[in-house]
């Protein structure tokens, strides 16, 4: 039986992302040259390992199984090349990361401190800011990169990195189960907390609440995500918030639901100087960060 790496690679992106555009950007390759690799990949094993229709891509049973084999498979071969790679250079290397304040609290420290025990010699620099520091920072060479919401710009090479969803989130009281799914109809009426206008989400907000021809009530508007899950904890109100929010959530009596009918993504990309080579190490820590965001997305349910 002969598979590639790159296969197996196109693989578990696809089922990271459950999407094909997705998981082709980050291959860097087109759709059908993926498309081609998970079919080449399925006829050397005998099995399938996606459903797929026009709208959904799901693993197969043989493929969530094949997934929990290659997974830390790749994962060892990851670490032992970038050790080699180390041994052969024996010099230790850095990296500067750039993300707003919520996903550089709740997200990026355990990352990290997980991704420490692979490569104990690559010290990862977080520095959190707003989305146009972060902007203003790459673009002048001060930042190595930056995750976050970002819209292009000449001079910034911009990839994507991860794709979230819409959430809404209610104050915990206590009387009633949490619910899994809430459509944008059944907002009616309710008190929104929000952010200002100016943040890229708080707009792709407003603009479907509009189209769903939702009518709320406008509560508080703040500039952090952080307040605003506060504030909802608070019984002040109920907000939508990103599902890169959730480890925030899980330190407030909040509960959280997934918004369907439509369900709307939110699209992370990760962003650098093109005039500027990234440095050794930062790819490897990126895929790693991809990597550990869809393991607990995947568990929670909010990819």
């Amino acid at each position: 039986m002969e598979f590639t790496s790159k296969q197996l690679r196109a693989f578990r992106l696809v089922a990271q992302h459950r999407n094909f555009a997705r998981a082709a950007e980050a291959l860097f390759i087109t759709p059908s040259g993926l498309s081609v690799l998970i079919r080449e990949l399925e006829s050397h094993l005998g099995f399938r390992l996606f459903n797929r229709t026009t709208r959904h891509v799901e693993l197969t049973a043989y493929g969530d199984e094949f997934l929990a084999v290659i997974q830390p498979n790749l994962e060892a071969l990851d670490a032992a090349i970038a050790h080699i790679g180390r041994s052969a250079t024996g010099s230790s290397q850095s990296i500067s990361l750039g993300t707003t304040p919520l996903v550089a609290a709740n997200i990026l420290p355990p990352a990290i401190r997980e991704f420490r025990c692979q490569r104990p010699d690559l010290r990862i620099q977080l520095f959190d800011a707003d989305l146009p520091t972060l902007m203003q920072l790459v673009e002048a060479g001060k930042l190595d990169m930056a995750v976050g919401i970002f819209k292009s710009m000449a001079g910034v090479r911009r990839a994507p990195f991860f794709r979230f969803s819409l959430m809404v989130i209610r104050a915990d009281k206590g009387d009633a189960p949490p619910r899994a799914a809430t459509t944008w109809s059944a907002l009616n009426g309710q008190t929104l907390i929000s952010l200002s206008p100016t943040h890229p989400h708080q707009q792709l907000i407003d603009k479907h609440l509009v189209k769903a021809g939702v009518r709320w009530q406008a509560g508080a508007v703040v500039n952090l995500l952080d307040t605003q899950i506060a504030l909802v904890e608070a019984e002040e109100g109920i907000a939508i918030v990103p599902s890169f929010g959730l480890p925030a959530c899980r330190n407030r009596k909040v509960v959280m639901s997934q918004l369907i009918n439509p369900v709307v993504h939110l699209e992370f990309h990760q962003i650098s100087n093109r005039g500027k080579k990234l440095p050794p190490g930062a790819d490897e820590f990126a895929a790693f960060l991809k990597s550990y965001i869809a393991r607990w997305a995947g568990r929670a349910g909010v990819l």
